[in-house]
């Protein structure tokens, strides 16, 4: 082999390695940036669910950290099926306050409604927040509480409060009222809230049972 075809060779595995070298450098410092960017979205994530707990749970009411006492249960009338679905329990002393479920309207106008719902351990709301939603702007959207006032209309209700019959909009005779050419929309957050209420009623005692993963069928 000539000088010159041995130059090239090595000039040609230099630059080979200058690129392996540049590649593997390049991958660290992706995995070091994407960790700190989980990390910090992470921590967002969780201020931001904090700010929504506090929207819908009396405040004063408890002394836990619901963030810290959790529970995951299954079931059809809360998600779609086999979805998981978050629960936060506020306690107060070790005496049941609240219990927030993170469920689904999986009905809306364009899918999924994602929902915080507040239910008092006497089975009256304290409060309703959409967490995310893909309905219309300006017609499904006043579901969101910075659209209008019409999510807090929950608050204070329970399966009593008013009968069963008219837990629904008033389109479909129930006290609720639905936006100017949307009824979809907030027929699926009435309907979901309900469904949630039922479900509080007939599972209290396990909601607030300490260290237990809940499956319905």
């Amino acid at each position: 082999m000539s000088g010159k075809t041995t130059g090239v060779a090595h000039q040609v595995l230099s630059s080979a390695g200058l690129l392996a070298l540049i590649a593997i450098l390049g991958t660290g410092l992706l995995a070091a940036v994407n960790e700190l960017t989980r990390e910090r979205i992470a921590e967002q994530e969780r201020q931001a669910l904090i700010r929504q707990l506090g929207r819908v749970l009396p405040e004063g009411a408890y002394d836990n950290d619901p963030l810290g006492d959790t529970l995951t249960l299954r079931h059809d009338s809360l998600s779609r099926s086999d979805e998981a679905v978050r629960v936060y329990r506020a306690r107060k002393g070790e005496q049941p306050v609240a219990v927030v479920l993170d469920h689904v309207a999986p009905d809306g106008y364009n899918g999924d409604i994602q929902l915080l719902t507040s239910i008092l351990a006497d089975g009256r709301i304290s409060g309703v927040r959409v967490v995310s939603h893909r309905e219309t702007p300006g017609l499904g959207d006043p579901i969101e509480a910075e659209r209008s006032d019409w999510i807090l209309a929950f608050t204070g209700r329970s399966l009593e409060d008013p009968e069963p019959e008219r837990w629904g909009v008033t389109r479909d005779g129930g006290v609720f009222d639905q936006f100017t050419g949307a009824t979809i929309t907030p027929r699926a957050v009435v309907e979901a809230v309900q469904r949630a209420l039922e479900y509080h009623q007939a599972n209290r005692d396990a909601l607030y049972r300490r260290n237990e993963q809940k499956r319905d069928d």
